[in-house]
């Protein structure tokens, strides 16, 4: 008794066409980070009761532009130490040299990452030799010539010699 009106396999779908291609969100929002994962995610970790469609979208495309800023930064201080791959220390080298990024993970801390070199100004040597010698006058370097230079030009009394007193 078929009308031939219906077709099998249809199951709910309108005409009995065959059936298109997946897209998968991520594809269709341009993305490499998982749309469906993340809104998994979401909706798994109870952060609130509804999760709208755009919120994993718009997470995803945020997380996405971090890892590629980090990487790219990470990506630079290792090719700066002629290095081919990027370790923890080249991670954190781009993180805290970077103002908005070291902000924004302040609080955090990368294994095997090591420390940033910085010394205090107040720790290296005073600036002396030929860039101060040249600007100043000549001083002798030891003290105990510096107390023999004058008697030997003939300015000041010699030892045991009591100065002139003046007259007031």
């Amino acid at each position: 008794m078929d009308t031939g009106k219906s077709k099998k396999g249809a199951a709910g779908r309108k005409g009995g066409g065959p059936r298109k291609k997946a897209v998968s969100r991520s594809v269709r929002a341009g993305l490499q980070f998982p749309v469906g994962r993340i809104g998994r995610y979401l909706k798994k970790g109870r952060y609130s009761q509804r999760v709208g469609t755009g919120a994993p979208v718009y997470l995803a495309a945020v997380l996405e532009y971090l890892a590629a800023e980090v990487l790219e930064l990470a990506g630079n201080a290792a090719r700066d130490n002629k290095k081919n791959r990027i370790i923890p220390r080249h991670v954190l080298l781009a993180v805290r040299n970077d103002e908005e990024l070291g902000k924004l993970l302040a609080g955090v801390t990368i294994a095997h990452g090591g420390v940033i070199p910085n010394i205090n100004p107040v720790l290296l040597p005073k600036k002396t030799g030929a860039a101060a010698g040249a600007s100043t006058s000549k001083e002798p370097k030891s003290p105990t010539k510096a107390a023999k230079a004058p008697a030997k030009a003939g300015k000041s009394p010699a030892k045991g010699a009591k100065s002139p007193k003046k007259a007031a």
